[in-house]
């Protein structure tokens, strides 16, 4: 692997690297971590290095503040929609699936949207009994992203991916747990402990072979994952123009109750 350097932490990111962990921690907490478009950007820049990095084995999400993300910033997210596979967004998404070291999340409070199919990419996951999932890509009149239309079938049933995508309603730590998309439920105080152990872990065990092992897990679907996720771009795009987006997003801003009776 090429020799690289780690970009220093920016405004709304933390960068660090210790005993083979690079953690990257979202530290926007006055607005729940909500992602913008900078940190997009920062984001991406920490992956691509971390993925070069030889000195990184493990790379470590996580949120300061008590909560993982809110997903998008709706406001910054308006004012620079993702157009397809060159938007910021999708080149963060990009970097998390063709990631070959292990990814481990360690999530407390609200995880939204995004920060919920992030999870999806990542090979551990553990959640603290207070989180609470949500994914309101339908109640924003939009579609699923990140690949989340192909994985989570996969992972939990159609069923249930319908109830989470479909419904869209917030869920709990134990549910996500029960549906395989979280590893375990420990205490709220000690998931960001519990995780960084269990990337520690990893980091200690023989590099190649890790690496060779998330590989030959994920090769057999990397394909179909790839073109869902394209798929999912082209799709979100048209959405937002959507007047079903139009109304919903005007109602989140004038904090009232979108009305979808007038649309087909």
């Amino acid at each position: 692997m090429a020799d690289v350097d780690l970009p220093a932490s920016s405004e709304h990111l933390l960068v660090e690297l210790e005993a083979g962990v690079c953690t990257l921690t979202f530290d926007r907490p006055r607005k729940k971590n909500a992602f913008t478009i900078a940190m997009y950007e920062a984001m991406t820049a920490a992956f691509r290095a971390a993925r070069q990095h030889p000195g990184v084995r493990v790379v470590l999400l996580r949120g300061n503040g008590g909560v993982f993300t809110a997903g998008n910033d709706l406001q910054d997210f308006m004012q620079s929609p993702p157009t397809g596979v060159d938007s910021p967004v999708a080149q963060l998404l990009a970097e998390l699936e063709a990631c070959e070291k292990p990814l481990v999340a360690a999530v407390t409070g609200p995880a939204i949207g995004i920060g919920v199919t992030c999870l999806l990419h990542c090979d551990l996951v553990y959640a603290g009994a207070g989180a609470r999932l949500h994914l309101p890509f339908v109640d924003l009149g939009l579609c699923p992203e990140a690949g989340s239309s192909y994985l989570l079938p996969r992972l939990m049933g159609p069923q249930r991916a319908a109830e989470l995508l479909l419904l869209g309603e917030p869920f709990s730590a134990e549910t996500a747990e029960r549906y395989g998309l979280v590893n375990a439920v420990v205490a709220d105080d000690e998931v960001h402990a519990h995780a960084h152990a269990v990337a520690v872990k990893l980091a200690q065990k023989p590099a190649a072979a890790v690496r060779a092992s998330k590989q030959l897990m994920r090769a057999r679907t990397r394909d179909d994952l790839r073109e869902a996720m394209h798929a999912e771009y082209e799709v979100f795009a048209r959405r937002l123009r959507s007047p079903e987006a139009m109304e919903a997003f005007q109602a989140f801003f004038e904090r009232r109750p979108p009305d979808f009776s007038k649309f087909d």
